[in-house]
C-alpha cells in the first residue's frame, strides 16, 4: 500500500546527495513561477484595462486604510506599480502576477514539507498554474487574497510537520494581511479554527505562540477595522448589495459544479489530498489541512458565495495529494509507475494549455478563439473601448457652448466609466469625474458644482427624475463592435441641465454600489 512506502521522488532512481542551488527543487519551483510572470508581461499589453482595474487604479491615487469595495492591500500595490511604471498595462499587473507566482512556489514547498520529492513538488505547483494564470492576468484583490490564503496554509503545514508553535506568528501575519486584502479570509480562519479543535492540534491552545499569532493578526487588521468604524462599516452595505446582486443574477447558483471548472483535470489530485489528510494513517498529522478545506467549502455553499472565493483552498490539498500519489507510484511496478507519471504530466499540461487559451489575452479580438473564451469568462470584453469612451466624451464637451464649457462636469454611473475618465481624461483637458459609486462618492461633486453635465451610464428614467433637460449627445462604441456593459447595457451619453434638487440633497441620495 502507498501509505507504507517512503520515497523522495516520483522516479525510483535516487538523485545525487548534493546539487547546485540553481538546480535544486526549490529553484525549479521558482523557475516555474518566473515563467508565468514572464508570460503575463509578454501578453499583458493586449486589449486594455479591465473595468475593475480602472477602479483600483483610481483608488491607488487616494491611498487610505480602507475603501468601500475592498481593504487597502490591492490599491497599495497598485500605487507602487504606478510609481514604478506609470499607468502601463504590464507594469500595473506585475504585482498580481508576482503574487500568483509566489503562491505556486508555496504550493510546491508545502509538498516538500509533507515529505514529497521533486516530482510531488512540481505536481503540486503545476496543478495550481491554470487558476494562477487567470488571477495574475488582471490587477485585482483576488490575486492577493489567494496569496495570503496559501501563505497561511504553508505556515500551518510547517507548524504541523515541525511541531514548532512559533509558526503561529507566521499564520497570524498571513491572516492579518489576508484580511487587509479581502474579507473572505475570515472564512478560512473558521477553517483553521476547526482544524485546531477537531484534531491533535488542540494541544496548541495552551501555547502562548498561538495567542500571539492571534494578536498579531488583529494588530495587522486593526487599521482597516478602525477605518470601517469611522465610515459606519460602509463595506458591509457594499457586500450585502453585491451578494444580493450575485444571488439574483444566478452567479452563485453553480458553486459546486464550477469547482470542477477551476480544478479541471487536476480534481483527482484534490481528492487524493483529502484522502491523505483524512483517511491515510501516514497523513494523520495533516488532519487539520482536511478540515481547513472542508469547513470553508461548506460555509461558502451555505452562504452562497461565488465559486472563485474558494480557489485558494486548493494548493494545500494539491500538495497533500501529490505526496500521496508519489507514494502510490513508488509502490507500483516500474512500467505502471512510468505510465502513470507520463499520464499525470500530460493531464497537467493539458490543463495549463486550456487555461492559457481561455484566460490569457492572446486571441485576436472578435476571432472564433476570442468568442469562445469570452463566452466562458467575460473579462476580455470589459477591457475594450475605454479610450474611445473618453475620446467621445471629449468630443461632446467640444460641442458645448463656450459659456457652458467653463462650468461643466462629467457624471458617471459605474466605476469603469469613472476610472476611465480620470485615467485618460487629463489628456483631453477633462475635469475629474463625479460619481456616486463605491469610494468615488466620498470625493464629492466639486466647488462650485457644475451646471451642465455630460452623463454616462444612467437610464432615461433616472435622468428625467433628476434633471429638467437631458439630450442624447453620443453613444458608447469601440472599433471592434464588441458588446460589453457600455455598448450593450447603457450606450447613450447625455448632456443634462437643470438639476431639480440642490446639490447637497442630490449627492446625499446618489451613493450606490457596484
Amino acid at each position: 500500500m502507498p501509505d507504507n512506502v517512503s520515497v523522495q521522488n516520483f522516479s525510483r532512481d535516487s538523485g545525487p546527495a548534493w546539487q547546485p542551488t540553481w538546480r535544486s527543487d526549490t529553484a525549479l519551483l521558482v523557475y516555474l513561477a518566473l515563467l508565468t510572470v514572464i508570460v503575463h508581461m509578454l501578453v499583458g499589453h493586449r486589449y486594455g484595462f479591465h473595468r475593475d482595474e480602472l477602479a483600483t487604479l483610481d483608488d491607488a491615487r487616494h491611498l487610505d486604510w480602507g475603501y468601500v469595495a475592498y481593504p487597502p492591500v490591492t490599491p497599495f500595490f497598485a500605487r507602487i506599480s504606478l510609481l514604478l511604471f506609470g499607468p502601463t498595462l504590464p507594469g500595473f499587473r506585475l504585482f498580481a502576477a508576482l503574487a500568483q507566482g509566489v503562491a505556486l512556489v508555496l504550493a510546491g514547498l508545502m509538498a516538500k514539507e509533507m515529505g514529497g520529492g521533486r516530482g510531488a513538488q512540481l505536481v503540486a505547483a503545476l496543478a495550481g498554474v491554470p487558476f494562477c494564470l487567470g488571477a495574475g492576468a488582471v490587477m485585482q484583490y483576488v490575486s492577493f487574497d489567494y496569496l495570503f490564503w496559501v501563505l497561511a496554509a504553508y505556515f500551518l503545514v510547517r507548524l504541523l510537520e515541525s511541531g514548532d508553535p512559533r509558526w503561529w506568528l507566521g499564520v497570524g501575519a498571513a491572516v492579518g494581511l489576508g484580511m487587509q486584502s479581502k474579507y473572505t479570509m475570515g472564512v478560512f480562519v473558521v477553517g483553521i479554527v476547526a482544524g485546531v479543535l477537531f484534531t491533535d492540534a488542540r494541544r496548541h491552545l495552551r501555547s502562548k505562540w498561538l495567542w500571539l499569532g492571534v494578536a498579531l493578526s488583529i494588530l495587522i487588521f486593526l487599521p482597516n477595522f478602525l477605518w470601517q468604524a469611522h465610515h459606519q462599516f460602509i463595506s458591509t452595505d457594499f457586500l450585502k448589495h453585491i451578494h444580493q446582486r450575485d444571488v439574483r443574477q444566478g452567479r452563485t447558483k453553480y458553486f459546486l459544479p464550477e469547482q470542477l471548472q477551476m480544478t479541471l483535470l487536476a480534481f483527482p489530485i484534490c481528492l487524493a489530498g483529502l484522502y491523505y489528510a483524512f483517511l491515510s494513517p501516514a497523513g494523520k498529522r495533516l488532519r487539520a489541512i482536511g478540515w481547513m478545506f472542508i469547513v470553508p467549502l461548506l460555509l461558502f455553499v451555505a452562504l452562497k458565495g461565488r465559486s472563485y472565493y474558494f480557489a485558494a483552498a486548493y494548493p494545500m490539498v494539491y500538495a497533500a495529494g501529490s505526496v500521496w500519489i508519489e507514494k502510490w507510484f513508488a509502490s507500483l511496478s516500474r512500467g505502471w509507475a512510468n505510465t502513470l507519471r507520463t499520464l499525470t504530466g500530460f493531464i497537467l499540461a493539458a490543463d495549463i494549455a486550456v487555461a492559457s487559451a481561455l484566460v490569457l489575452p492572446v486571441a485576436p479580438i472578435q476571432s472564433k478563439w476570442w468568442n469562445v473564451s469570452s463566452k466562458i469568462q467575460n473579462d476580455f470584453v470589459e477591457e475594450i473601448g475605454w479610450r474611445e469612451l473618453v475620446d467621445t466624451v471629449a468630443q461632446v464637451r467640444d460641442t458645448l457652448p463656450s459659456e457652458q464649457r467653463a462650468a461643466f462636469g462629467i457624471l458617471a454611473a459605474n466605476y469603469g466609466e469613472a476610472g476611465a475618465i480620470n485615467l485618460y481624461g487629463p489628456q483631453y483637458g477633462l475635469p475629474a469625474v463625479l460619481s456616486g459609486v463605491n469610494s468615488f462618492w466620498a470625493r464629492g461633486y466639486g466647488n462650485p458644482p457644475p451646471q451642465t453635465l455630460i452623463v454616462l451610464g444612467h437610464s432615461k428614467g433616472f435622468l428625467s427624475e433628476h434633471f429638467s433637460s437631458c439630450l442624447v449627445a453620443a453613444h458608447s462604441w469601440n472599433p471592434y463592435g464588441v458588446l460589453n456593459e457600455e455598448t450593450r447595457d447603457h450606450p447613450d451619453i447625455f448632456v443634462c441641465r437643470g438639476l431639480k434638487q440642490p446639490w447637497p440633497e442630490f449627492w446625499a441620495d446618489y451613493r450606490h454600489f457596484g
